[in-house]
This record gives structure tokens, sequence and C-alpha cells, in this order.
């Protein structure tokens, strides 16, 4: 049986089950963490760009304080730095400004949410004419050096990735003060991201999966994509734990010591997603499921561009997704 927790480099514990907040509505997302922490998550996965982090520090702190239910050192909260603040002298506001919409003191996991920068400014994604981003070439090894003066002034416990491929993890490893902690990567049977969760383990850096059952609900899936939750294969799988096929995958990601952040609004499975600590999936189990593998993105934003649908950032000199992991 995977433990509840793992440590990261920092000797933090971060829990292995958190509840994912992108695409959580405002009006829904408050509701959502509430509950979560009510049955049980200590871990909440946050960003700037999901655009909903003041009504998720208005639940922490209904729960959090003097009197209340949890204490701050009981729950674990992460957030993203967003590209339009790579450059060196906007680190700290960024950090800041999630600060203060999460109400918070410190954040335990900060992340950079992509190795690509985008232009500066508060618009939160700057686009040319034709729907492509406007970029800016800030190195994401400088972004990660006023990173490590987060940890320094105390405003954040640890800095992370997210969205980094294994050499540009390796590019931040070659210069970092502050290893990174954690790499926050789409991952799931479609994706299993194997050599990259061997670097990663290897370095020392945990991985984080998003989107790990799928993401059925992502505004550009087209109804012909297969959907993961209904997928026969794990649909017999459950049936033979007597699980939920998505306990059966979030199981299957434990076990292969990644974190894991499914998001849903819906209480029910909410719960249900954490329950995955009271069975094991056999080794012919997991072997099964990692089979599924077939490389496919299903997160990464795209763009229409002469009638066909196309990565939006692979122009940018830092895109991860060039290299093979």
């Amino acid at each position: 049986m995977s433990t509840t927790t793992v440590t990261l480099a920092t000797g933090q514990k971060m829990p292995m089950i958190g509840l994912g907040t992108w695409k959580s509505s405002p009006g829904q997302v408050k509701a959502a963490v509430s509950h979560a922490l009510a049955v049980g998550y200590r871990h909440i996965d946050c960003a700037f760009a999901y655009g909903n982090e003041p009504e998720v520090g208005e639940a922490l702190q209904e729960m959090m304080g003097p009197q209340k239910v949890l204490s701050r050192e009981d729950v674990f909260i992460a957030s993203k730095l967003w590209n339009t603040y790579h450059h060196p002298g906007d680190v700290e506001l960024a950090c800041r400004r999630s600060l203060a919409n999460l109400q918070l003191q410190y954040l335990d996991l900060y992340l950079m949410h992509w190795p690509m920068a985008f232009q500066r400014g508060e618009e939160l994604m700057p686009r040319n004419t034709d729907g492509s981003m406007r970029y800016d070439l800030t190195h994401y090894t400088d972004t990660w050096k006023a990173m490590e003066r987060l940890v320094d002034k105390g405003l954040v416990r640890a800095i992370g990735l997210s969205n980094f491929n294994a050499r540009q993890v390796d590019e931040i490893l070659a210069i970092a003060t502050h290893k990174p902690a954690v790499n926050q990567v789409e991952c799931h049977p479609y994706l299993t991201q194997d050599d990259l969760l061997h670097h990663c383990h290897q370095q020392g850096i945990a991985l984080t999966a998003y989107s790990p059952l799928g993401s059925a609900d992502r505004p550009w899936a087209k109804p012909e994509e297969p959907k993961l939750l209904e997928d026969s294969r794990i649909l017999a799988l459950a049936q033979k734990c007597d699980k939920t096929p998505a306990q059966v995958i979030l199981r299957w990601q434990l076990q292969r010591g990644v974190t894991c952040i499914p998001k849903s609004s819906t209480a029910s499975r909410i719960k249900e997603n954490l329950e995955v600590f009271d069975f094991s999936l056999s080794d012919e189990d997991m072997n099964t499921i990692a089979s599924f593998n077939r490389g496919q993105r299903l997160i990464v934003p795209l763009m229409e561009k002469d009638g066909k649908q196309v990565w939006r950032d692979a122009g940018h000199p830092h895109f991860p997704f060039h290299d093979p992991y």
C-alpha cells in the first residue's frame, strides 16, 4: 500500500491526493474546497491563471484558524506563477498577489506554471491578431533565480516546476540553489510519462499528475476523442476491484509514486477520489493500465491555423513538448 504522503526534497510531506481547482468556476470552487477539507483532503492545488484564487481563499479561511476545524500547518497549499510574470522583477509581486487572494502568509509550494514566458503586463493571455500569443523571451533559469528569493524571504516553503521536460528540468538543476521539489505535468494512462517520472525520481523531484483522469471536460475536447473513464478496459478493472474507474486510475498512479490532483466540483466524486488507500492493484493490473499508453497529450492549448488545430505555443523557443519527454 502506498503511504498517504510523499516526502519532498525539502523534508515537507505532501499529501498524494489533492484537490485540483482548474476549471472550477466561481460559485463552485468555494464549496468544492470546503467539502474537500471537510472529508479529509489536506492538499489544495491552485493557480493565479485559474481565476478563482479569491474564492479558494474564502474557503480556506472559513476552515482554518483559531477555534476552527484546521490550522494552517494542517493543509498543503500550492499555487503557480503565470507566464506573464516571468521577468525577475515581477515574480515576487505575482506571488504576493496569490498570497493575498488566498489570504495566506506563505505557500507550501509555488510552481512555475510553464517554461514559456508571455509578454509582461496585466493581460493574462496577450494575443496577436491571429490568435497566437505575444511572447517574452525571459529564460526560465532567470525566473527560477527570482523564485528562489521567495524561499529566502519565507513567502514560500518550496518551489517547483510545471510542464517542464527532462532537459529543462536539468537546466534548472544546473543553476539552482534551491532544488525543484516537484514537477507537475499531464499524466494519465494514455500519457504515462514513464521516462520523465524515472528522470525526476532519480533527481529527487516528486512528480504530480494533473488531469490524472483525462479531463473529459477540457474546453477543446472533441466528441470522437476517447474518454478515459469510459474505456472498457478500465471499466473491467473497476468491476474486478469493486471500485470506480476513477479510483482504479488514481490507485495506479499512487503505486507508481505519482501524486494526483483530480479536479471535481461534485461532492460525491470529491469524496470518492480520496478513497483510494484501502486497496491495491496487482502487478498484472498495473502492467495492464501501463499498456494503455499512447503518448497522447490532451491538455495542450490549441489554436486554429490554416484550417487545422495546432499546438498554440509550439513556436515559443521554450515550448516543452518538442522533446521526447
